[in-house]
């Protein structure tokens, strides 16, 4: 099963009532054919599964994308629980282009984000 590049970029919030393309992840990861995350692969590629979060005005963070128990978070440095975030019902979602996810972010605030990309 090939990786897939994917990108979220920041919807519409109250800050970014258009949302943002200055805000957001890029993140690799295994897909199944319906494009849910696939646990089972994660486990032989999870070193190659990276995210880059980019922010407007902020240094650019880059990380892993994390699985545990039925849960799945971005984590920027593993000796730092504080730093971690969570993505909600990631395990649910299907990651196609125009969907909708919600990530707590390290600074505590759950904001929406929309895949863009899928490659």
């Amino acid at each position: 099963m090939p990786l897939k590049k994917i990108r979220l970029e920041l919807a519409r919030t109250a800050d970014h009532p258009e949302g943002s393309a200055d805000h957001g992840y890029e993140f690799t990861a295994p897909l199944t054919a319906d494009g849910h995350l696939d646990p089972e692969e994660w486990r032989t590629h999870k070193t190659a599964c990276t995210v880059h979060r980019f922010w407007r005005g902020e240094d650019d963070q880059t990380g892993h994308l994390i699985h545990r128990g039925k849960g799945w978070l971005f984590d920027y440095d593993e000796d730092d629980a504080d730093d971690d975030e969570p993505i909600f019902r990631f395990d649910r979602h299907t990651l196609v282009e125009g969907e909708y996810i919600s990530i707590t972010e390290h600074d505590g605030i759950q904001r929406p984000f929309r895949v863009v990309s899928v490659r």
